[in-house]
């Protein structure tokens, strides 16, 4: 007798791939693999699926193989080439012969003659049918992969579309053993039916007689199918004499059930009852969740963990799960590493932690990350927006998306920014719901309820129960949204600053619920105190500075006037200029003097201290004054320069200063000057200019003790002499060298006319570019 071969294969023996999934020894390194073991999967279950119809036939084959070795005394090699020899004789198919050896070796009547059959009889034709679909059911599997093959085999042929089998309990119950060609939710119904259930189905299994309904159930009563006139059969099975369950056959419409009909399915429900005693009662499994999740819209599958090896298997699949499980063949009743194996290790672990916490789990996404494009192969699309729910012991119901829910990811971004949380009012339940963040911003316990809107007003600060009521009232009078800040007590004694925006959720015009956000705002809050304070300083600060300022600005304009009036000095003509700084609040140390001495002298002095502001003001007050003063003494100016640098050296601040001071004598028209690190005067006469060479010095407030020299320079009628600062020349990008040279030729350059006149030439024709202050003063000889 010949044996069916087994199919090669490199995997592991069988049931070790399932249990390696099952403790979750997966690769996740080789995540590129398992996204395309989808396709090898369906490969393989199309290669079983055609390997078990090879099988039913091989199983014919090989029954009458036996009974020819039976038979004729021969070899089993020998008798599967006899068969084929009589096959090929008779002009039959080799699996056609071989059903009706078997049939005529197991007692069926078998007709060739051409003979009208009797009525009792079935044609060779129906034998071989019932025959086939016998070795077909004898080979399957589960008593739900026999009802399929009894459906297909035997019964579509005859016009059915529907197969239901039902087994018969102690109480006399009828529980749904198995159906084919009927959805999950249509089954639900006919699940469990008591003898209280009075109707065509109780009457059948008390008869113990087939019923045979052309035109469907009397008026008044209830068959599963799909029209009430949809023709109908109602089989009792039974075992050793005893009715043990009942088996309906339907057809799409009315049909007329001949004998041939009649005959059939009675040969074919021997197969039934037999695979009927022999499938495990399920006992108190309580009803499945198939048909609610057949009514969801999204993917959705039920689990069950085997009680032995704790492997998931595939108890139902609604069709958008069907659709997202990348065509596998038959997936329910698989294990879950079979249909969805890219996902099977994160499954296992969100379905094992839903159980052991007895709390619904969450992903985003599975698998959590998606390879790059170029290393993606083409597989089954991800989960998304992952549900894993515990629905009973070893039972569990997984919920997915096949597209990314807008609604569910805003939550999760909201989730994912810090201080903020959303909440939703369901005002037709009475239920409050809030994200974890929303415990937090309030000090309420993670495990505590969530407090309505409306009922918000406890927490808060007596005096924000006005803003709570504007914000309810939008939401319910006006239905729009709204937004306001509050001010929420703790439990533990703090405060926060919360925002609240919300928006009302309307249905038919009706206000059911209310969603928004809460945000906590303390930190805001107290930024905003901080710097309204500190503006408050500033201002005052700022106030106090502009009149400190002014002050200073005036007193220095009083000393140092920008256009002073120089009259009756003897043998002089004296133009003095002071430009203020280009920014106002930059108040200059420069300054000069000219001054008349009791002996017929003339003072002339000018003078920069170091930096700007205030404290530069007031030096240079100090410092003038006290030249004022000290030069009534009849002291050289060297002396003069050495006091000025003592004085310096014990003015507040330290400053440091330039200045240039000289002593006109009328008598014989010279200059005994000293410079303390100043510019150069300049000398113009007959229309040429110079630099005077000053002697060596160091600058005011640098060094004590410091010695000072002078010098004497003789000076002619019509003689113009130039006293400056820096700001008349320096600019930014050119060295002081050349910045004087640019003076000397303006001085050359200037018109004959009045001592003031050429003062404001040179203030146009000379500009420095550093914003500073400049000191000028035009001395003519007489």
């Amino acid at each position: 007798m010949t044996m069916p071969e087994r199919a090669p294969s490199d995997g592991p023996p069988d049931g070790q791939g399932d249990q390696d999934a099952h403790d979750g020894r997966d690769d996740h390194g080789g995540r590129d693999d398992q996204d395309g073991l989808s396709a090898a999967v369906a490969d393989l279950t199309a290669e079983v699926a055609a390997l078990r119809g090879d099988l039913a036939r091989r199983h014919l084959m090989d029954l009458a193989a036996g009974v020819l070795v039976a038979q004729l005394a021969t070899a089993p090699p020998d008798a599967a080439d006899h068969l084929a020899r009589l096959a090929a004789s008779t002009g039959l198919a080799e699996e056609d012969l071989a059903a009706d050896i078997v049939n005529a070796a197991s007692g069926a009547v078998v007709a060739h003659a051409p003979d009208e059959p009797a009525p009792d009889a079935q044609t060779p034709a129906e034998t071989r049918r019932a025959r086939r679909t016998q070795s077909a059911a004898e080979t399957g599997g589960t008593l739900g992969e026999v009802t399929e093959s009894l459906l297909e085999s035997g019964l579509r042929p005859l016009g059915a579309e529907a197969l239901w089998m039902w087994r018969r309990t102690p109480t006399d119950c009828l529980e749904l053993a198995g159906h084919a060609g009927v959805s999950g939710l249509e089954a639900s119904h006919w699940r469990w039916l008591p003898p209280e259930a009075s109707g065509p189905l109780h009457r059948a299994l008390t008869k113990g007689s087939p019923d045979w309904l052309p035109q469907g159930p009397p008026p008044g009563e209830r068959l599963p199918g799909p029209a009430p006139d949809a023709a109908r059969a109602l089989l009792p099975l039974r075992d050793r004499g005893t009715v043990t369950g009942l088996a309906l056959v339907v057809w799409p419409s009315p049909a007329d059930l001949d004998d041939t009909v009649r005959r059939t399915l009675t040969g074919l429900m021997d197969t039934a009852e037999r695979m009927l005693d022999a499938a495990p009662a399920q006992g108190g499994r309580p009803p499945p969740v198939g048909p609610l999740l057949d009514l969801l819209a999204h993917p959705a599958m039920a689990l069950r963990a085997d009680p032995e090896t704790g492997i998931l298997h595939v108890e139902h699949l609604n069709p958008a799960a069907l659709h997202s499980s990348g065509g596998v063949h038959g997936p329910v009743g698989r294990p879950l590493a079979q249909v969805f194996p890219a996902v099977h290790a994160d499954l296992v672990r969100l379905e094992q932690r839903a159980r052991a916490e007895a709390a619904p789990q969450h992903a985003a996404r599975l698998p959590a990350t998606r390879p790059p494009a170029a290393q993606q192969p083409a597989g089954p699309d991800p989960l998304l927006d992952v549900r894993v729910l515990p629905a009973g012991p070893g039972l569990s119901v997984v919920l997915w998306h096949a597209a990314t829910d807008s609604g569910l990811a805003v939550v999760r971004v909201l989730e994912r920014l810090e201080n903020l949380a959303s909440f939703e009012d369901d005002l037709v339940s009475g239920e409050s719901r809030w994200t974890d963040q929303a415990h937090k911003i309030f000090g309420l316990p993670p495990d505590s309820p969530a407090v309505p809107l409306r009922e918000l007003a406890p927490r808060l600060h007596p005096d924000e129960a006005g803003n709570v009521d504007d914000l309810l009232a939008a939401l319910a009078e006006r239905r729009v949204g709204a937004h306001t800040v509050v001010r929420a007590l703790r439990d533990d004694g703090g405060m926060r600053h919360v925002r609240i925006a919300a928006e009302p959720l309307l249905t038919g015009g009706v206000l059911t619920g209310i969603t928004g956000i809460y945000q906590d705002v303390s930190a805001q809050h107290r930024t905003e105190l901080a710097l309204t304070a500190a503006f408050d300083q500033l201002t005052v600060a700022q106030t106090q500075a502009a009149l400190r300022h002014q002050v200073v600005l005036q007193l220095q304009r009083a000393i140092v006037p920008e256009v002073p009036a120089l009259e009756g000095l003897p043998g002089l003509q004296v133009a003095a200029r002071y430009r203020p700084a280009a920014q106002e609040y930059r108040v200059g140390g420069d300054w000069y003097d000219v001054l008349p001495l009791p002996d017929q002298r003339v003072l002339l002095a000018v003078g920069d201290i170091a930096g700007h502001g205030i404290e530069s003001a007031v030096s240079m007050v100090s410092l003038r004054n006290a030249l004022h003063g000290l030069a009534f003494t009849g002291n050289s100016p060297s002396r003069l320069m050495a006091w000025l640098n003592d004085l310096t050296l014990h003015t507040h601040g330290n400053p440091t200063a330039t200045a240039l001071c000289g002593v006109y004598d009328p008598q014989d028209r010279s200059l005994c000057w000293a410079s303390a690190g100043h510019l150069p005067p300049l000398l113009l006469r007959e229309g040429r200019a110079r630099l005077l060479e000053p002697p060596r010095s160091i600058l005011l407030g640098a060094l004590p003790n410091a010695v000072y020299s002078q010098t004497l320079t003789q000076l002619r009628p019509g003689d113009t002499l130039l006293l400056y600062t820096d700001g008349l020349v320096e600019r930014r990008h050119a060295g002081l060298d050349e910045s004087l040279t640019v003076l000397r030729r303006a001085a050359e350059r200037l018109t004959a006319g009045g001592i003031d006149e050429q003062a404001d030439q040179l203030l146009t024709m000379v500009t420095g570019d550093t914003d500073d202050d400049t000191s000028l003063v035009v001395v003519r000889v007489s």
